[in-house]
């Protein structure tokens, strides 16, 4: 059975804290889904600023596969006639096929907020919507607070929607506006109104109870065949409806189609895609979509999902996209290591080589050492034990200065350094934004004439987390950098009491581990030594 999908990552989403698109983001964003299958993506609200203004006027040239375009605005002012209304002209002006506008169904608003009475209010609703119907739009009815608005007077919340179908509306949406009402009610009351009209139905939820998703699955299952939400649950206050989620649930495990079979794996694609243009970080613990979704950690359970990953995943990550992980940790056993090594595509060992390894990743977390965000750090840890990394280069010391001039309003940071390279002693200086930055650029200077392929290499992150917080200046620290070449990333890991010393560990780290994958098979110059300990 088809279930029509309605996103309104464009408008309600944005109304979210540190959510903000360009124009071009949100057309961007809006052929994305498109592209995915999503049947409405509402715009914004015409009028109400230049940027919603100018999307419309753009989208309107392009061409759109599969969505409709929606405009969203509210019904008519009071004492105004509907064909004379600013904003309902300004959405006729949009020149969408669809159009979505809000009513009032709480009696609370009407009396507190509007001040005007039943009749004016269902009024407002029928004429607005008979007037857009007139002009040729599919519109689309959202109920503002339906469900308080029931809860407080089942009466005229159903006058209300009454109102909006005789006028003609196409979808009568409900909607949780405050995120309140709990599964259960959704349920009752959505199967009340099913009872009562023959229309479609729609569900908007919000998050304010962490109930979005289960609330709009409960509409589905009383027959609701409209849902709204936002990608990755985008929106004012705790967010909306999670439509990746709710995709997810309705199609792989319900029954329902939202959108072709084939789409669904790209939905780790489309939610990673907004996540981007919204400028955050992926959320890891996403359901389905996360980087930790699928991500295994304990002993007992690596052992059983690799066996039958059923045992302790509710679905094939590749359905939706995403893959599985195995983590590397003190809760480690030999099951997580030998997925890892494998996953690495490392040659896997005995059984008395995997405890070894489990032993020293033990001993070494227990210093500070966190391998599953370092897995560049775990590969080099590996084939340190199995004596297959060269030594690229020995430091025979360094040195960082930082001074500070009256006049100058910045910190100066120097580092000089001399690295041994095939008996060759190279010594060199390099000044940078901070002493670690400084140190990454004294160590490229100093290998480039031996390396040069490490131009190509660059450090994009570092991130420094205090793990003894009560020693004060004292405490240890673990520093994790992220280099990339190209397309490839890489993360490596340091812990030291002395911050310049957990640095310079992953940056080494870093360095190491990208030479390592250029010389996988030593050049004869290139003299090896007996394993290296991490620390």
């Amino acid at each position: 059975m088809k279930i029509q999908t309605f996103d309104t990552t464009l408008r309600d989403g944005t109304q979210g804290e540190k959510i903000n698109f360009s124009v071009d983001e949100k057309l961007r964003i809006a052929h994305k889904l498109d592209d995915f299958g999503i049947d409405y993506i509402e715009g914004g609200w015409p009028g109400s600023n230049p940027k919603d203004a100018l999307f419309f006027e753009t989208a309107k040239s392009q061409s759109w596969q599969h969505a409709k375009i929606c405009a969203f605005g509210s019904t008519r002012r009071t004492g105004v006639r509907a064909e004379e209304d600013s904003n309902l002209n300004m959405l006729l002006a949009a020149e969408t096929p669809v159009v979505t506008i809000f009513g009032k169904t709480w009696i609370k608003h009407l009396e507190k907020a509007l001040k005007i009475s039943r009749e004016e209010n269902s009024a407002i609703i029928y004429e607005s919507v008979a007037w857009l119907k007139d002009n040729g739009r599919e519109v689309i009815y959202d109920a503002e607070h339906f469900f308080d608005g029931y809860k407080t007077d089942p009466h005229y919340a159903l006058e209300s929607l009454r109102a909006a179908q005789q006028a003609g509306a196409d979808i009568l949406t409900l909607c949780d506006t405050n995120g309140g009402t709990l599964p259960d009610e959704i349920a009752e009351i959505v199967t009340c109104v099913r009872w009562e009209f023959s229309g479609a139905l729609g569900i908007h939820a919000h998050n304010d109870s962490e109930l979005a998703v289960a609330n709009t699955i409960s509409a589905v299952h009383a027959g609701v065949r409209h849902i709204q939400g936002t990608v990755n649950g985008f929106g004012e206050r705790c967010g909306n409806t999670n439509l990746i989620s709710a995709i997810a649930n309705l199609q792989l495990k319900l029954g329902y189609q939202c959108v072709a079979p084939a789409a669904m794996q790209h939905l780790t694609e489309l939610a990673n895609y907004i996540f981007e243009l919204a400028n955050l970080n992926p959320r890891d613990e996403a359901a389905f979509i996360g980087k930790s979704a699928f991500a295994h950690k304990g002993g007992v359970h690596v052992s059983a999902v690799l066996k039958d990953p059923a045992t302790y995943e509710h679905i094939s990550p590749e359905k939706v996209g995403n893959r599985r992980r195995v983590l590397v940790s003190d809760l480690s056993g030999r099951s997580n290591v030998n997925y890892k090594i494998k996953e690495l595509n490392l040659q896997s060992g005995d059984h008395a080589e995997s405890s070894k390894i489990v032993q020293e990743i033990k001993t070494l977390e227990n210093q500070g050492y966190l391998f599953e965000a370092a897995e560049a750090s775990f590969e080099l840890l590996v084939q340190r034990l199995r004596a297959q990394i060269p030594v690229f280069f020995d430091l025979q010391g360094f040195r960082i200065s930082v001074e500070r001039d009256a006049g100058s309003p910045l910190p100066r940071s120097e580092a000089s350094i001399r690295v041994k390279v095939n008996e060759h002693v190279e010594h060199t200086a390099a000044e940078g934004d901070g002493p670690v930055n400084a140190l990454d650029k004294a160590l490229r200077k100093a290998l480039l004439r031996f390396y040069p392929e490490i131009a190509r290499m660059h450090l994009i992150d570092y991130k420094v987390r205090v793990l003894s917080e009560g020693d004060g200046t004292a405490a240890k620290v673990r520093v994790l950098i992220e280099s990339q070449n190209g397309e490839e990333r890489w993360s490596t890991i340091g812990v030291s009491e002395n911050i310049i010393e957990a640095s310079w560990e992953a940056l080494v780290d870093s360095f190491t581990y990208f030479l390592y994958k250029q010389y996988s098979t030593p050049a004869p110059t290139i003299k090896k030594k007996k394993a290296l300990s991490l620390v």
